[in-house]
């Protein structure tokens, strides 16, 4: 058998309607994990659409409760070949955002896959359940077209937690720290920078939610009769923003800035086109950080966004001063931002500029990573895919938005390489969510041609850097290797 009997074998498995019946079957679940009591439904996904794909590629599983009281479970499968070849550790997650179906245009429902022309609508075909469905099928159709073997160890871990922060996960990957030890991390999540364009992502911005508030009294007052006597809260708040980013949405707080994009960073981002998509909106000129292009903006620099903001009634407003505000706002970070300072930078900024009655509220945080773009594994996907496609891919060194990363570049200490199999207008999170069927055939191409390469030699293509440092340095590290861990730009 050969690679191209592997990826033959995936595209006869989506020509069939073999992928849309299993996906049907998948997104007709509701593993909402944002939902008032989701375990059961999460549990359910797992033991009866996990477990037995698992099993059917040889691994033994288990399901590990939550550490976080109240949230889902993990499963963790195993398959092991030897202990020469590398160990792969391959992630996705069983849960969506709440399903929302009044919100779904007519002859639509979340819970039932609707085909229409080139889109398959449904909640989670696209975030995340029919993304994981693509790397299981394809790591199956590997494992027939070579005889019952993948050419590497199998390691893989499903979360149901990840559209509610992935409560638990970076608890569960450092319990189980020598057990999901692996070389690679290879994942699928969240969008291609073009539908058009494969991909590969690296890492991902962090993100820290944190409120202002402004509670100044515990009710109005008339503001004709208290107006220019009592400090309004709204103001301060609006005031305290502008503090923080202008009119144009550049970071106006030294400790929140980058201090530069570097050079390898910098290097890759010029190859990236942002936007520009028939469904995308059109990206405004003059926003944020000045002298950057796009994909430096929203790739390779922080970002704060103000989310809400209130006070008052905002529905029917009434003449006087409201009492309190507030505003929930959004730190995007990339790596070298430390975002245990957030809360002191804040509170420094503001009292220094006049604010000090403005509460600080910092919420939960999710961590930068960056593997470098010159990392073998790296380069070894990147030519696996133009192998497959033609087509040099799009290597974006994180992604713009936050994906729980941390647990496996920190935590692990893994490379990590994540393949999207989505598109940027796919709707994710929104009514109306759904994959684009070409683009899926063609990710069970890439993905069984990834498989493939990665159990076929480590010598080939990329020189023997890697093979070397499987066989002379396991031991140490997680991933079996001693010495430094991957080089990532935190390590700079």
């Amino acid at each position: 058998m050969t690679r191209s009997t592997a990826i033959d074998r995936a595209v006869d498995y989506f020509d069939s309607g073999s992928f849309l019946a299993d996906l049907t079957r998948r997104v007709a679940l509701p593993t909402e994990s944002q939902a008032a009591d989701p375990v059961g439904e999460l549990r359910s996904y797992l033991e009866e659409e996990m477990v037995p794909a698992l099993l059917g590629l040889g691994c033994t599983t288990r399901i590990v409760d939550n550490p976080v009281t109240g949230r889902g479970p993990f499963l963790v499968a195993h398959r092991h070949e030897a202990e020469r070849l590398p160990t792969v550790l391959v992630y996705g997650h069983a849960d969506v955002v709440l399903g929302e179906e009044q919100r779904w245009r007519a002859g639509l429902d979340p819970w039932r896959v609707v085909v229409e022309g080139d889109r398959w609508y449904g909640r989670g075909t696209a975030d995340n359940k029919g993304q994981h469905t693509i790397n299981l099928a394809a790591l199956e159709h590997v494992l027939h077209a070579r005889g019952g073997q993948l050419g590497f160890n199998l390691k893989v871990i499903i979360e149901t937690g990840e559209e509610s922060g992935s409560p638990g996960l970076n608890e569960v990957c450092a319990q189980l720290r020598d057990e999901l030890a692996a070389d690679l991390l290879i994942a699928s999540d969240g969008p291609r920078i073009h539908a058009e364009r494969p991909t590969l992502f690296l890492g991902s911005r962090g993100m820290t939610a944190f409120t202002l508030r402004v509670p100044l009294r515990e009710r109005a007052h008339h503001s004709g009769n208290w107006g220019g006597l009592l400090r309004n809260p709204a103001t301060v708040l609006a005031g305290a923003l502008a503090t923080l980013v202008d009119g144009r949405g550049r970071i106006l707080v030294p400790g929140l800035r980058p201090t530069d994009i570097p050079a390898g960073v910098k290097a890759a981002l010029a190859d990236l086109t942002v936007g520009g998509g028939k469904d995308d909106p059109t990206i405004d000129e003059g926003w944020g950080e000045p002298g950057l292009t796009p994909a430096e903006r929203v790739i390779g620099w922080n970002t704060l966004e103000v989310l809400s903001l209130a006070a008052g009634n905002p529905v029917t407003p009434v003449g006087a001063i409201p009492g309190t505000a507030h505003a929930h706002c959004q730190l995007r970070f990339v790596v070298g931002t430390d975002p245990a300072t957030l809360g002191q930078v804040l509170r420094d900024h503001l009292d220094e500029h006049g604010f000090p009655m403005v509460e600080i509220e910092v919420g939960r945080t999710m961590g930068a990573t960056r593997t470098d773009p010159d990392d073998p594994w790296v380069r070894r996907a990147a030519r696996s895919v133009e192998r497959t496609t033609g087509e040099r891919p799009a290597i974006m060194p994180n992604l713009g938005g936050s994906i729980p990363n941390d647990a496996f570049a920190d935590v692990l200490g893994l490379s990590t390489v994540w393949v999207p199999h989505s598109y940027p207008a796919c709707a994710q999170h929104a009514p109306d969510e759904h994959l684009l069927a070409p683009l899926a055939r063609q990710a069970l191409e890439i993905m069984a041609g990834l498989f493939w390469d990665l159990g076929d030699g480590l010598g080939e293509d990329i020189g023997e850097d890697i093979g070397e440092d499987l066989d002379e340095n396991r031991g140490d590290r997680p991933g079996g290797r001693s010495g430094d861990a991957p080089c990532r730009e935190e390590e700079h």
